[in-house]
């Protein structure tokens, strides 16, 4: 098994990295590096320059107008955007839904749905944790009837992740209670211009509003918008939440990550404390570890050869970096690290007193927000027994 990258993949990569230093908003950049908000004009405005390029939808074959790139360019890509300070590319619809879509839509649904999200235009939201159905997806309560050539919709979902930007929707619904769970559910894709939907903000411990509960009364859904055959949408949804898991690991991030970790370690005089140094140092190497079994699955993907289904593994460790780094973070800034003001965030305060160091803010809210990585997507606990029933049988 060869790791390395060939002379044409390093070239690839330079052609990345030269074209995302020309076109990535230097401000954007900047708040990405420093762990500042990002607005929607910020995410989208991004998307929108991928789509113009045509690499919003880095991942697509040629035939759904992507790039047609190899596992291994796609993989340069990630890190050479991710490395600049790139927002990461809100996955909903460019890397989850899509997907679907090519994979079990009809020839027209992807006519009608795909142009927009490639381009960046139409912003996609998840539809699948409900109150008392998180892990358990199969347990989703949100009811489509069938009237006609139309669903009517009436239901709940919830931790609906930047739902407030939503223009469009895929929705796990029931659709029959009779056999397995599993067996009622089905793939819709809804407007969430609808009359009946209504989008509720939870707010975070920060003030932010990051996600929400949506709310389907007697919302009409055109049944054309059903994904392949009724009843059969839990097949469709665990092929999107593969996606979903290897997204979640996101190595390249924490790379990025890691060096701001160091950057404020130093800043901060604790990056010659030796059991600092030490947390640091394991960090580092669990990153290596991580992103050398992204290569490996890489290298078994442009060799032929069928590799272990690792979305669950990648989701594990990478959750757990991303809460280690923060953790590591918010120790090194210390008391600095503790101020959730919204309105000083807003006017524009991220440390940046006398002396301070605006890498520090919002320590504690990126500590609070990376909780979540180990349950969403499916818990780390359920995909610990997934990882355990594939390799032990």
């Amino acid at each position: 098994m060869d790791l390395s990258f060939t002379p044409e993949e390093q070239q690839f990569r330079e052609e990345i990295r030269a074209w995302v230093r020309e076109n990535l908003p230097q401000e954007i950049s900047h708040k990405v590096h420093n762990a500042l908000e990002l607005t929607r004009d910020d995410l989208q405005g991004w998307a929108k320059i991928l789509g113009k390029k045509g690499w919003l939808g880095y991942g697509w074959p040629k035939e759904f107008g992507g790039p047609g790139w190899t596992a291994i360019q796609r993989h340069l890509f990630e890190e050479e955007t991710a490395l600049a300070g790139a927002p990461r590319i809100i996955p909903f619809g460019p890397v989850m839904v899509a997907p679907v879509i090519m994979a079990f839509g009809n020839a027209e649904q992807q006519k009608r749905f795909l142009p927009g999200i490639a381009s960046g235009e139409v912003w996609w939201s998840q539809g699948y944790s409900e109150p008392g159905s998180g892990s358990d997806l199969a347990s989703v309560k949100t009811k489509a009837e069938r009237h006609g050539d139309k669903y009517i919709v009436n239901g709940q979902k919830t931790w609906t992740t930047l739902g407030q930007h939503g223009d469009w929707m895929f929705n796990l619904v029931r659709t029959s209670n009779e056999g397995k769970p599993q067996t009622g559910i089905s793939f819709l894709l809804l407007d969430m211009k609808s009359p009946g939907v209504t989008v509720r903000p939870i707010k975070l411990l920060d003030g932010s509003h990051e996600v929400n509960e949506v709310f389907f009364d007697n919302v009409e859904v055109p049944a054309e918008n059903l994904i392949g055959e009724e009843n059969k949408g839990w097949t469709y949804a665990k092929h999107l939440l593969s996606h979903e898991r290897t997204n979640i690991a996101d190595v390249n991030r924490a790379k990025r990550e890691l060096e701001r970790l160091k950057r404020i370690a130093k800043s901060e005089g604790v990056y010659d404390d030796q059991r600092f140094r030490d947390e640091i140092a394991k960090l580092e190497v669990d990153i290596v570890a991580l992103e050398m079994m992204v290569l490996r699955v890489l290298s078994a993907a442009t060799s032929g050869k069928n590799s272990l289904d690792v979305a669950g593994l990648l989701k594990i460790r990478g959750s757990e970096i991303q809460q280690r780094y923060s953790e590591l973070m918010m120790l090194a800034g210390g008391a600095y690290s503790l101020p959730l003001i919204r309105e000083a965030m807003e006017a524009g305060w991220q440390g940046n007193f006398p002396g301070g160091n605006p890498a520090l803010a919002p320590l504690a809210s990126t500590f609070f927000n990376m909780r979540k990585t180990t349950i969403y997507g499916g818990s780390n606990e359920v995909q610990r027994n997934i990882v355990a029933q594939t390799v032990l049988g």
